[in-house]
């Protein structure tokens, strides 16, 4: 059981530059099933809580690359009322953030710390295998009209900060918002601001709670926290889940106006995956790694590790492997790779990228392979395409299928999800 924790904060300071806006981002409209139809603020029970997983090992977070799972973020301003007053709320990166207050003084945080990595996440998506963080920025204006004139007559800016956590063997998954004021004046700072949780896709609303809080005292954290289950729980079921939240500004003798929290897409579900009995969700464009250890399997590793120099892919989140579940591209790619193979005694063939992967032969490319390798007639060569092929102790290349199934079975890795395979002392 998950217990409650004070929140444990990071100090950050960001240039405006930290804080584009993802190109290219999904729209608002791709949010299909709301389930905004109240503010709901459900109280979400000790059992319900979900235990964030940490990334094993040496990994580490990385940020997406390619096209973005977030909606479109812009400006919304409401119509002023018959006394001419209006406001207005919009995506907009500060010059500076001031360090983010301890989360010691806010005894009304409880809720799950966002990992030390989080601060990364500035106006972009940083990721584990199970987690994902990203902190953006929003300018809230109230306004009034005199005479065809537009006065400004507050504004605040505030820091948003999502977080979305899920597990390997649970199909529930987190998101949780907190939200600070740390700068501003006027009319704006008399507002208070309530969210309500959404989903879409192949998930539904379990809970969601984020009572009204008022803007100020200024770096003052507030918290919103819900769950989503996913839907794609049947054999064989995939499917993602997209959650976000509407953040709901309302000021005396002003119109309310809403902000639309950019849409995290980031999580996909599934009960497709071969030896996990339950169905669990992952960060699927986030790329874990299997291990070769130098102890354990120094010829594999050995091999590995110079196909890896010699240019070939697989080692790095830029340029991971794919895997492939057709057991087609698997026996092509063996074939083409070790189908003349020498026998030796003690020992078979290991082709570079693994079989189990769309950089096999079957992709194209030719082979190469290292002295000592007891190839006979194949060159030595480099570049990112082909395989690499050696000789190397029996034992070894047969433990190699048990890593990468382990790897596939914990890590959720599906058909075209990327991996990494990295060499260790």
């Amino acid at each position: 059981m998950q217990q409650y924790r004070k929140r444990r904060w990071f100090a950050i300071a960001a240039t405006a530059a930290a804080f584009t806006v993802f190109a290219g981002a999904a729209p608002a409209a791709a949010m299909m099933g709301s389930q905004d139809s109240s503010n709901e603020a459900a109280v979400v029970s000790e059992l319900t809580r979900l235990t964030p997983e940490t990334t094993p090992g040496s990994d580490k977070p990385t940020s997406e690359t390619g096209t973005s799972r977030l909606s479109d973020v812009g400006a919304s301003c409401t119509e002023p009322d018959e006394n001419g007053r209006g406001s207005c709320i919009e995506y907009k990166a500060p010059d500076t953030i001031p360090a983010l207050p301890s989360g010691e003084s806010n005894p009304q945080l409880a809720a799950v710390a966002p990992p030390q990595w989080c601060e990364d996440a500035q106006g972009v998506v940083y990721a584990t295998r199970t987690q994902a963080c990203r902190i953006d920025s929003v300018y809230y204006e109230t306004y009034v009209v005199r005479n065809g004139t537009r006065t400004t007559t507050g504004e605040a800016n505030l820091l948003l900060i999502n977080y979305s956590y899920g597990s390997t063997s649970e199909s529930r998954i987190a998101h949780q918002l907190d939200v600070t004021a740390f700068s501003g004046w006027g009319d704006a700072l008399k507002a208070s601001y309530n969210g309500n949780a959404r989903v879409g896709y192949a998930c539904t609303k379990e809970s969601g709670s984020f009572s009204a809080k008022p803007i100020q005292p200024l770096n003052q954290w507030h918290t919103g926290e819900a769950f989503f289950d996913s839907t794609a729980t049947a054999t064989g079921a995939v499917g993602e889940c997209g959650t976000g939240w509407n953040l709901t500004f309302t000021n005396p003798g002003y119109t309310s106006t809403t902000y639309v929290v950019p849409v995290f897409r980031q999580f996909r579900c599934d009960n497709n995956t071969a030896g996990r009995p339950v169905p669990g969700c992952v960060v699927p464009w986030y790329a874990s790694a299997v291990y070769y250890s130098r102890a354990a399997y120094p010829d594999l590793a050995s091999h590995v590790s110079r196909a890896q120099a010699s240019g070939l892919p697989g080692a790095t989140f830029e340029a991971p492997l794919t895997r492939t579940t057709d057991p087609a591209v698997n026996g092509d790619n063996r074939e083409k790779a070790c189908g003349d193979a020498p026998s030796v005694s003690g020992k078979s063939c290991d082709e570079y990228p693994v079989a189990s992967s769309y950089q096999g032969l079957s992709a194209g490319g030719t082979r190469r392979t290292f002295d000592g390798c007891q190839f006979p007639g194949i060159p030595a060569g480099q570049g990112p395409t082909g395989v690499s092929v050696c000789m190397i102790t029996a034992t070894e290349n047969s433990s190699q299928g048990g890593l990468h199934t382990g790897l596939y079975r914990s890590e959720r890795v599906l058909d075209k999800d990327p991996f990494r395979v990295v060499v260790t002392p």
